[in-house]
């Protein structure tokens, strides 16, 4: 007879802890995030860049980088679902001080199928649910897309935040791209009614032209945050330099 306190041990129910201290979304069940306007933040520091956390007093951890930077088999969400303590306890310390993070960027494709999709969008609400519960940051929802056909999977959860971020790194090399994040912008302002702000991560030096992008929801009142990032300022002494060659 398996005792009840083991059950969910051996269940491998461990995620249960995080999903009862959420509010959960009626479809999917997804944590629920909620993030009211962020005057501050003015750097973002990329996961990898541990160096970085505190470059300010008010950096942004962000994980747009590839996936398996953060979420090999001991990363952050496997420690979360198996219950690793030992790891868990090195991200603690890790993320310590941390005062805001958009939430995790794990990789959609239109290749994938929809239970695919739906699990790594659930991945990112449930590791931005331990990010708040357990090391007492601040998550700016992530807003993440594969195709248009699965716009609606990003804002379930969503739906009361103030603050959403958008990662360009890569995206926008070709005109199919820009047009779907053009549409991924107009579909985020029409659907989450309380937005004011959208933070952006983006390398490029010309910020105008990031703007541009964005004029739907410049329209629309929301606020447009493009801080520095070690790419961008990379980026930015290559031109300085080569003009003045």
């Amino acid at each position: 007879m398996v005792k009840k306190s083991e059950l969910k041990k051996i269940l491998n129910l461990n995620i249960v802890d995080i999903l009862n201290r959420c509010e959960l979304e009626n479809k999917l069940k997804l944590p629920r995030i909620k993030c009211n306007v962020v005057d501050k933040i003015d750097y973002i520091a990329s996961y990898s860049n541990l160096c970085e956390y505190h470059k300010t007093d008010n950096t942004c951890l962000a994980f747009y980088e590839y996936d398996l930077k953060f979420d090999g088999i001991k990363g952050i969400y496997n420690s979360i679902y198996y219950n690793d303590v030992s790891n868990l306890k090195k991200f603690k310390d890790r993320f310590k001080g941390v005062k805001y993070a958009i939430s995790p960027d794990y990789s959609l494709s239109g290749d994938m199928g929809l239970d695919e999709q739906i699990y790594r969008i659930s991945k990112a609400r449930r590791v931005s649910a331990w990010l708040t519960l357990e090391c007492d940051i601040l998550v700016i929802p992530n807003f993440t897309y594969s195709d248009e056909l699965y716009f609606k999977l990003s804002v379930l959860g969503i739906e009361d935040t103030e603050v959403i971020a958008f990662g360009l790194k890569g995206s926008l090399k070709e005109r199919g791209e820009t047009d779907l994040l053009i549409k991924a912008i107009a579909y985020a302002v029409d659907n989450l009614k309380k937005l004011k702000q959208i933070i952006i991560y983006s390398d490029s030096i010309y910020d105008q032209k990031i703007i541009d992008l964005f004029n739907y929801a410049i329209s629309h009142e929301i606020q447009i945050v493009i801080p520095n990032n070690k790419l961008k300022l990379n980026n930015l002494r290559l031109k300085n330099k080569r003009g003045t060659v």
